[in-house]
């Protein structure tokens, strides 16, 4: 720590949490059959592609096949940490590449994320919702978004949505 510098703003530098893409595991079930017992339905882009890949955290290419399948992120959550959803479980839309890729790799927030209009939704270690908060391009960013509500130390677990269609788009987890 240099003279400047604060817990706060050294706790502001690293973050609170890892942003996730789905679990390869979870990939191979999910392009057999989806978390609604149906098979993926297959999807060819158009010239613009530009779907959001919810195994990359990346974006589908003019003309690429993808598949979208039904997903339960707070179920796969609750496999891995034991927690409850119950009413809170919900299964939605996502695309992901129709064959294996090389997942997500970087670090920071991908710009698969970044869009006018999010929702965080917060989640307790039992499963419980603990509140939200609506991005709308502006202050708070999402980093911003994410920090201030990760500064709740009953918060485990952050949903990044789409606000238009309510899209699951990444899991944040509390390191």
């Amino acid at each position: 720590m240099n003279e400047h510098s604060t817990p706060e703003t050294l706790e502001h530098q690293t973050p609170r949490y890892d942003i996730r893409a789905i679990a390869p595991e979870a990939l191979r079930r999910l392009r057999i059959m989806d978390d609604a017992d149906r098979p993926p339905r297959i999807v060819v882009e158009d010239e613009n592609g530009g779907s959001p890949l919810r195994c990359c955290l990346g974006r589908s290419g003019p003309h690429e096949t993808i598949a979208l399948v039904a997903y339960s992120p707070l179920l796969r959550w609750a496999l891995d940490t034991g927690a409850d959803p119950g009413p809170y479980n919900e299964t939605g839309p996502v695309f992901v590449h129709r064959e294996p890729c090389g997942g997500w790799t970087g670090t920071g927030v991908p710009d698969g994320l970044r869009g006018d209009r999010r929702v965080l939704r917060a989640y307790s270690a039992d499963g419980s919702i603990l509140g939200g908060l609506l991005l709308d391009g502006g202050t708070p960013t999402i980093e911003e978004g994410l920090d201030q509500l990760y500064r709740d130390p009953r918060v485990a677990a952050v949903h990044v949505r789409a606000v238009e269609f309510g899209c699951f788009l990444a899991e944040t987890r509390r390191r």
